[in-house]
């Protein structure tokens, strides 16, 4: 009998048996919904057993996270150090240190407009809002539709106490990879009345590398870099 031969089979057995579940598991638990989710993850024996992983490889649709819906992600992690001996004595995965995340983002109108009940992007739109147009409006929205066009955001509201309908309109481009510049926003009131300003350039973080950005009439595709912070 090989030895060697029979210590390998037994080691990647083990990292079938550990390791992957332990990733999907680690996976699903970052999100509230998932429909589904490929992981293939890639390297030595030697080099798993240390806790680096060179690669892994996500596919997954239809995922919730923080009630943002999103319809097809596809990513692609490098050099993830994880404590592995932890997880093969059955504790929960960890990331050790940041890991650079690249990959494709591809998000429909229909999947906005359920991720508007989402605290994360509600506020994120409406701090937005308000920091355009400060001064000028009132100090409340509550947001109850978005419409993507080519190049072009559309989101409608009811506005303060009274709830006065209001749509806020907004171009989208890259400025750079880590800045979005959002060209000519306006505001239409219910009255006809329309408050326009000047194109405003927002900063996403270092954290952040940005390579395409396409709005298509109801979708949004994005894809780029994102460094995951353990």
């Amino acid at each position: 009998m090989n030895t060697e031969n029979t210590n390998t089979q037994k080691t990647s057995r083990l990292i079938g048996k550990v390791l992957s579940p332990a990733v999907r598991l680690w996976l699903k638990s970052q999100v509230q919904q998932i429909s589904q989710l490929e992981v293939q993850i890639a390297g030595s024996d030697r080099q798993i057993l240390t806790g680096n992983i060179p690669r892994v490889s996500i596919l997954a649709s239809k995922a919730v996270y923080q009630g943002l819906h999103l319809t097809q992600i596809q990513l692609e992690a490098k050099e993830i150090h994880i404590n592995l001996g932890q997880v093969i004595k059955g504790k929960p995965l960890r990331l050790l240190d940041k890991v650079p995340v690249s990959g494709d983002l591809y998000l429909t109108q229909a999947d906005l407009n359920a991720s508007l009940a989402s605290p994360l992007l509600a506020d994120a739109l409406t701090d937005l809002f308000f920091q355009l147009f400060k001064g000028s409006l009132g100090k409340q929205v509550s947001w109850q539709k978005v419409t993507i066009d080519s190049n072009l955001l559309s989101l409608e509201g009811l506005m303060g106490d009274r709830a006065i309908p209001i749509v806020f309109q907004a171009g989208l481009q890259l400025a750079s990879d880590r800045e979005l510049q959002i060209l000519q926003p306006m505001v239409k009131m219910e009255t006809g009345e329309t408050i326009s300003i000047d194109s405003f350039t927002v900063d996403l973080g270092a954290e952040v590398n940005i390579a395409k950005l396409n709005l298509d009439p109801g979708q949004i595709l994005c894809s780029g870099r994102l460094n995951v912070l353990p």
